[in-house]
């Protein structure tokens, strides 16, 4: 498996290497000697795994949650296709308010690490999109935040071809800067207790 840091820090991609054969094909999207290897610890402990389903032109995100509690997560393209993007929500980051996007498709399997504070936002590609995640912590409510992700201040890069789908939520989401005057954003600091709390796990 290799793997690559992203320009958003603590944030990594993992592409694994597939077999395949006249049956179908096998492949191991997660292996934890590369990751610790790229990442510097363990996997988080996995308190949920969660499946979305998406069609063409899909936009969801920008998503995040607070910290603490604070929530990482792994993920990757079971099939399909999409655009998927890192965004440093962290205040006091070195990489404050930038992002980074990879393509994940469920051909490479290539996966994303978002270590607790980053954003997460994807556009399905295809019709079909299926995106699989591993969580550090349960889904509650009332700890989920969105963002804009059609901020200009953010600035993302977006298929032009594709008219951005989304949920009322997300459409009204507000923008980075009206999140960070509610001081809804995480602590850079705090954000790094909770990962190092992965280390003795």
């Amino acid at each position: 498996m290799r793997s690559r840091a992203l320009a958003v820090t603590g944030a990594f991609e993992f592409t694994p290497e597939v077999f395949p054969d006249e049956r179908g094909l096998f492949v191991s999207p997660f292996q934890e000697a590369a990751f610790v290897e790229a990442v510097g610890h363990p996997l988080f402990p996995v308190a949920q795994t969660s499946q979305s389903a998406s069609a063409r032109g899909v936009l969801r995100g920008i998503h995040f949650t607070l910290a603490p509690p604070g929530t990482a997560k792994y993920v990757h393209c079971a099939r399909g296709s999409a655009l998927d993007i890192v965004v440093d929500l962290r205040v006091g980051s070195p990489t404050f308010g930038e992002w980074d996007q990879v393509v994940l498709t469920g051909e490479s399997f290539r996966s994303v690490y978002f270590p607790p504070g980053l954003g997460h936002a994807f556009v399905a590609l295809e019709d079909d999109t299926v995106m699989s995640y591993l969580l550090s912590q349960r889904y509650r409510k009332e700890n989920e935040l969105a963002l804009s992700a059609l901020d200009p201040e953010i600035g993302l890069r977006l298929p032009e071809d594709l008219a951005p789908i989304q949920s009322e939520r997300d459409r009204e989401a507000p923008t980075l800067a009206e999140a960070r005057a509610l001081d809804m954003l995480p602590d850079h600091k705090e954000c790094l207790r909770i990962e190092e709390t992965f280390r003795r796990a």
